[in-house]
């Protein structure tokens, strides 16, 4: 039986912690002698298994309407709940990025997407039962069937316009959110 502790109960989770101060033991054998290996990655001193974190895949997009307004949605679940965001999500088992847009904004907005373009990519950590998880960040520049109907669904509380000269990134909760918007609103 794998010895893989990551039970939050057992330790305080009032504070953040690194994936790597979860695992007590080795996830492949259930060795005790699982330590620290460099600043990413933890090793067994028993049966030479590396475990690696790696950055998780997540999605964004910038979508704007006929009078040029940013979409925006408000959080409905933590991390940062009630804070602003933009619509998107993880990337799921194989499931590339552009197909994770397309899901999430379905999944959130009730909405399709007509056109999509990538624009660029952030690093960034992500907070969620107790844990820093690191993440990296890609954004799309979205076009929808639609923007009229949109439905806040999921974990989006709600969605609207903002013209992009009312945008105020630090309304945003998510680090990478907030550097994204700074760096659409400079490069509109």
């Amino acid at each position: 039986m794998n010895k893989l502790y990551l039970c939050l109960t057992c330790k305080p989770n009032f504070f953040l912690m690194h994936f790597s101060t979860l695992f007590t033991y080795c996830p492949a054998c259930g060795s005790e002698r699982f330590v620290p290996h460099n600043v990413k990655s933890s090793h067994c001193e028993s049966c030479g298994f590396t475990y690696y974190v790696n950055a998780s895949a997540a999605v964004a997009s910038f979508i704007v309407n006929e009078y040029g307004e940013l979409l925006v949605c408000r959080r409905g679940k933590e991390p940062v709940k009630g804070t602003l965001d933009l619509p998107g999500g993880f990337v799921d088992e194989q499931e590339s990025a552009e197909e994770a847009i397309v899901r999430e904004i379905g999944e959130e907005l009730q909405a399709k997407v007509t056109e999509l373009k990538y624009m660029f990519s952030l690093p960034n950590e992500y907070e969620y039962s107790g844990l820093t998880v690191p993440t990296l960040d890609m954004f799309f520049a979205c076009t929808l069937e639609d923007t009229g109907k949109l439905v806040p669904s999921d974990d989006v509380a709600d969605c609207f316009f903002v013209p992009l000269n009312e945008l105020d990134p630090e309304l945003f909760g998510l680090n990478s959110i907030r550097k994204a918007v700074k760096r659409f609103i400079k490069q509109n």
